[in-house]
């Protein structure tokens, strides 16, 4: 009796270690074959990855309406306007941080929003460009006009170049700003084609093109070019030479006799073009809203809002939602400026 007592604990911890042991691989194969249990954790991360692209566009949309806002509510402000790039017709396009194709559409939509905001009271334009289209440039040359009969001036700050379609839009800003070293000028048009038809005898090659009249090919590399041709293409390059010629001296207020003595397409140097009156004065950017801000009443240092700024969000974003932004009316932008209680 005794021996079976002492044994009665030793039994009843074995019962119990073989239940614990029981209940464990119990909820071990419950937790195996229970898939709510086992995958409980992929409706939250489903559902956070659902919503992570519509947040992204909420932000970016969010973005560039506070930046829209922004722009139309600092209060008076020099509107900071960048022509960089190749001038064409069309929308500006080109890297990530930077374009490298000035839009004539995009130049002009933001000259209008300047126009037309209270706010700024005075424009810069920053000009980096070796030149382009002819008719992107003549384009932002008549909005600049339009812009300054409305009654605010216009300035133009040229960069490391501004020559060709550059300096035929600057030529029709109230003043001109430019860096010693700023390349200019460049007073002309010019078309180019290559006669690669020696070539192509060369290598066996033998084009063959069916037209609808005698110029429809007109600089086509298959074949010489005829002087008839030649004809043509320089009456035409001409008539838009004139062009530029008249732009010029009615933007620069010059003789046309003394614009046609440096309009034979050579390149000055800043220095150089104030010696010609191409420009009025050297100095940099900041040198050129200190002036404007003083002639339009504004502080030493007046406040600069850069119009067409895109950015990150705004390249991601695209021209269609761009323009859809700058269609809002000014007073919507600045109700949500009060809402967002930017200043």
């Amino acid at each position: 009796m005794e021996k079976d007592a002492t044994q009665l604990p030793n039994e009843s911890a074995s019962q119990q270690s073989q239940l614990t042991a029981h209940a464990y691989a119990y909820s071990q194969d419950s937790s195996q074959t229970d898939p709510l249990r086992r995958n409980r954790w992929l409706l939250p991360v489903s559902f956070a990855i659902g919503c992570l692209p519509w947040i992204v566009l909420f932000a970016m949309f969010a973005a560039a309406i506070i930046g829209a806002a922004a722009g139309l509510g600092r209060g008076p402000h020099v509107a900071l306007i960048r022509v960089s790039g190749t001038i064409t017709t069309g929308r500006s396009s080109g890297a990530l941080f930077g374009d490298t194709v000035a839009g004539s559409e995009d130049i002009v939509a933001q000259l209008e929003k300047a126009r037309k905001n209270r706010y700024a009271k005075g424009i810069l334009l920053r000009i980096n460009s070796p030149g382009g289209s002819a008719a992107g440039s003549q384009e932002i040359y008549e909005e600049i006009v339009r812009v300054r009969r409305s009654g605010k001036p216009v300035y133009c700050s040229m960069g490391s170049v501004a020559a060709s379609g550059g300096y035929y839009v600057a030529s029709a800003c109230d003043r001109i700003f430019a860096d010693g070293g700023t390349i200019t000028g460049s007073i002309g048009v010019i078309f180019e084609t290559a006669d690669l038809s020696g070539l192509f005898k060369k290598i066996g090659l033998n084009p063959q093109v069916v037209k609808s009249g005698k110029f429809k090919d007109i600089g086509s590399p298959n074949r010489p070019m005829t002087p008839e041709e030649r004809k043509l293409l320089t009456e035409m390059l001409m008539g838009i030479y004139e062009q530029f010629v008249k732009a010029v001296a009615a933007g620069r207020r010059l003789p046309l006799q003394e614009v046609r003595k440096v309009a034979d397409g050579r390149l000055f140097t800043g220095e150089q073009a104030l010696k010609v009156k191409l420009v009025d004065k050297l100095g940099g950017l900041q040198e050129a809203i200190a002036e404007l801000g003083r002639a339009v009443g504004l502080k030493e240092e007046p406040d600069v809002v850069e119009y067409g700024r895109r950015g990150l969000f705004g390249s991601l974003i695209g021209d269609d939602s761009a323009s859809a932004l700058r269609k809002l009316a000014p007073e919507r932008l600045l109700y949500i400026r009060d809402l967002l209680g930017m200043e």
